[in-house]
């Protein structure tokens, strides 16, 4: 794992398939960012070609490992109690939907490395509300 003073990157391999067959062992990335407070991301491809990264709450990683949780795009499930050593996401899109699994305890490293960096309840204190606005409006919101 990979801690600078504002990210946290976390490299492992993911099992990943289709809804039906086996899972393929696929290079994968947890990556943290104090700009983005809210949110994980995860990127899944070979380390040949370019990776395809998701975006979402990582409230939502961290619940997945007690119930099951997400709706739409992004679900994340605990482990079974056959294994518990893996946490799955499932991912959908137009495209169709794949079935990520992580080693629990990676995650684990990478959630406590985060809340380290912006504890829970502290991530507004990161935002950049100014920037945002300038961002989108092109004006900036300061008289």
């Amino acid at each position: 794992m990979e801690q600078h003073l504002s990210t946290v990157t976390y490299p492992m391999t993911a099992g990943v398939s289709a809804l039906k067959g086996p899972p393929l062992p696929l290079p994968a990335e947890l990556r943290y960012a104090v700009t983005d407070p809210y949110a994980v991301r995860l990127s899944l491809g070979p380390s040949t070609g370019p990776s395809v990264t998701w975006v979402f709450a990582r409230e939502l990683l961290a619940d997945g490992f007690r119930r099951p949780t997400g709706s739409g795009d992004v679900l994340v499930l605990p482990g079974s109690e056959q294994d518990s050593r893996s946490i799955r996401i499932v991912l959908s899109n137009s495209a169709g939907t794949a079935l990520v699994d992580l080693p629990a305890a990676g995650v684990v490293s990478f959630l406590r490395e985060t809340f380290i960096l912006v504890p829970c309840g502290a991530e507004s204190d990161h935002l950049d509300l100014d920037g945002a606005i300038t961002a989108l409006t092109g004006k900036s919101s300061r008289p």
